[in-house]
């Protein structure tokens, strides 16, 4: 959290005190360029912050938080940092957490079915069927162990080993791609629709084989999971995994793993050039007026139907890379930053800035782009009434091809929801915990120097004034009352105060601590999910 002071200088004339340049003056590209040269938001969230005990009144900066590097490259940056910090602290652990729950069941976030065929879990039906599919190759099974961690393996020497593991699962090929161009040879013939559906639910695609892979290894296998743009455009998944397991085992749970997408189908649309209407609570036909089937309706005509198919069956690539990775090498270090390396990037990212329009690297975006568009993203996506069928629990507004959910935008490409799979055991903590937990680091070398730490829960929301009712109000400030040059230098001056404190600590203490760049990260924190 920073407080923006009344008057802002970058630099002054050591002979007179006045500020060499007036910042309020520079242009708004610049200003940006020296808040990312400083390390420091570009797009900061100016608010107000009354303290309705002392009736106090201040002007507030907060970072943006951003997870991408094209809107604020800072931002981005200390989030993938902590995204790879939470990837090390948990991969080669050695015991068990104090509180595990062992038993093969699983809680929410990290669900296993008994059945191999479902909807997606989004509608809440029950599962259509536990029969696989004659299609698909058998799934290796062993009783279950009672374990998150590893096995050790004693080498001739004596020296103990717990190898843990890197693996890389890629989507099939939906056409032949140009080598060293990544653009279909036939772009007529690429099939773009199956790989919209397969990157909307990949990651269903993933929770799927982490629950094989659990039975195929017998324990309760713990996983961090980052999914990231292939050059095709396709996404896929580098997962760290807890333990070795046999490559064999893998291999055949990669092969035997699939998704089934039990949906009201999508193919042939209805509407296109017109558009259902909303009427008397209901969408309709816009000439007849007759009212569209409802979610319930559709999916109820599903479960008759004793021929009905699956909407859509992904399946992952014949690709599988696997790689032994030991505790405490420089391989760890290196594949923790390379496993994260896209998180703060878009999955259009592989085309890159400099592709012209009407290149075939664009055109084969623009077509990719066109079909996650029009796709039904979740049983409550506006693109159902293109197809005749109105969302689930539906209201006025929707239009299709207008769906509000990122899966859409070009910048995403389907992939619209989870970046990163992680599972509940992998380190027992939150990302807020993860966050607070490197604050503490700091915060304890500034005490032990003697330095003043601000508490953490100060401006919190949950901080109550004498008549129960929260002691801090977060406001946006009114147009004009902060200008983003203000609120960019405010940050600067902050960040350079914090920084010869926790500089200063160090030497004071002889300690490190972690290269933050906000040695008051825990009051930031706290104010941000205050405002």
């Amino acid at each position: 959290m920073v407080e923006v002071p009344n008057d802002v200088a970058v630099a002054q004339d050591s002979r007179t005190g006045r500020a060499i340049l007036d910042p309020m003056d520079w242009d708004k590209a610049m200003v940006a360029g020296l808040a990312q040269d400083q390390g420091v938001c570009v797009r900061p969230l100016a608010r107000r912050l009354v303290d309705r005990v002392t009736g106090e009144a201040s002007t507030v900066v907060l970072p943006c938080g951003s997870t991408q590097e094209s809107r604020c490259p800072t931002c981005a940056k200390r989030a993938r940092v902590l995204r790879m910090h939470q990837c090390a602290e948990g991969w080669h652990r050695i015991d068990e957490l104090p509180d595990a729950d062992l038993e093969p069941t699983i809680g929410a976030g990290d669900q296993e079915t008994d059945g191999d065929e479902d909807d997606g879990g989004e509608s809440g039906r029950v599962v259509r069927s536990t029969r696989r599919r004659r299609d698909a190759a058998d799934l290796p099974v062993r009783p279950m162990e009672a374990r998150t961690v590893g096995r050790c393996f004693t080498a001739t020497d004596g020296k103990v080993y717990r190898p843990s593991m890197f693996i890389t699962l890629t989507l099939p090929s939906y056409g032949r791609i140009i080598r060293g161009q990544r653009v279909p040879v036939d772009p007529d013939r690429y099939d773009y629709r199956r790989g919209a559906l397969d990157a909307m639910h990949f990651a269903k695609l993933v929770d799927r084989w982490v629950q094989n892979l659990r039975r195929g290894a017998g324990f309760k296998v713990q996983y961090f999971a980052a999914i990231e743009p292939q050059r095709r455009l396709a996404p896929h998944v580098h997962v760290a995994i807890r333990g070795a397991i046999e490559r064999q085992v893998i291999r055949q749970v990669t092969k035997g793993t699939y998704f089934q997408l039990w949906w009201p189908s999508f193919d042939v649309p209805l509407y296109v050039h017109r558009s259902p209407v909303y009427l008397d609570g209901a969408y309709r036909d816009p000439d007849t007026h007759q009212e569209l089937k409802t979610w319930e309706q559709a999916l109820a005509e599903l479960d008759q139907d004793q021929n009905a198919r699956p909407a859509h069956v992904m399946r992952l690539g014949s690709q599988v890379d696997v790689k032994g990775i030991l505790a405490g090498s420089a391989d760890a270090d290196r594949t923790v930053g390379y496993l994260t390396k896209y998180l703060a990037k878009s999955m259009s990212a592989p085309m890159g800035d400099g592709q012209e329009s009407g290149s075939p690297a664009a055109k084969h975006h623009d077509r990719l782009a066109a079909e996650v568009r029009w796709l039904p993203c979740t049983p409550g996506c506006g693109n159902w009434l293109r197809y005749g069928i109105q969302p689930k629990d539906a209201g006025p507004g929707l239009r299709a091809g207008c769906c509000p959910s990122k899966a859409h935008d070009a910048e995403h490409l389907g992939l619209g929801g989870r970046r990163v799979l992680v599972s509940r055991q992998w380190t027992g903590k939150t990302l807020d915990v993860h966050r607070a937990d490197r604050a503490a680091v700091v915060r304890q070398v500034l005490q032990e120097a003697g330095i003043e730490v601000a508490e953490a829960d100060r401006c919190a929301a949950d901080v109550l004034a004498p008549d129960g009712q929260p002691r801090f109000v977060w406001s946006v400030l009114p147009p004009g009352e902060s200008s983003y040059n203000a609120a960019v230098f405010a940050q600067i001056l902050q960040r350079h105060e914090w920084r010869a404190q926790y500089d200063k600590a160090k030497r004071a203490t002889g300690r490190t601590g972690p290269p933050v760049d906000n040695p008051s990260a825990t009051t930031t924190n706290a104010a941000t999910s205050a405002a």
